[in-house]
């Protein structure tokens, strides 16, 4: 009988490790950079090392307009003309996926 308890219990603590891990292995990663005369470049990712082609992106005004949509290359990245004023970037992956990235933080 000790055994099969001992095994039952393993088998639980395993699957409760493997399922916390599962949850935080696919965070999402995007960086921005001022490339210099007047564009954009983001780069996206994720933390298990997948790609972020077609992942959905944009840029956002100070007042919550969306001024710019498109989605990650093929090269998992996304160039733009740098907007006028205050915006945001959104790498979008889906729910309890999303990076923003305010313009104050991108930088040269």
């Amino acid at each position: 009988m000790m055994p099969t308890r001992l095994y039952l219990s393993l088998g639980l603590a395993l699957g409760f490790a493997l399922a916390s891990t599962t949850s935080f292995a696919h965070t999402p990663l995007c960086s921005c950079y001022d490339m210099g005369g007047g564009t954009v470049l983001c780069e996206g990712g994720f933390s298990d090392g997948s790609s972020a082609a077609g992942v959905d992106i944009r840029v956002v005004d100070g007042n919550d307009n969306v001024v710019l949509e498109g989605v990650m290359s093929e090269f998992s990245e996304f160039e733009f003309d740098k907007p006028q004023g205050d915006y945001m970037v959104v790498f979008d992956a889906g729910p309890g996926h999303a990076v923003e990235i305010d313009s104050d933080d991108i930088v040269e």
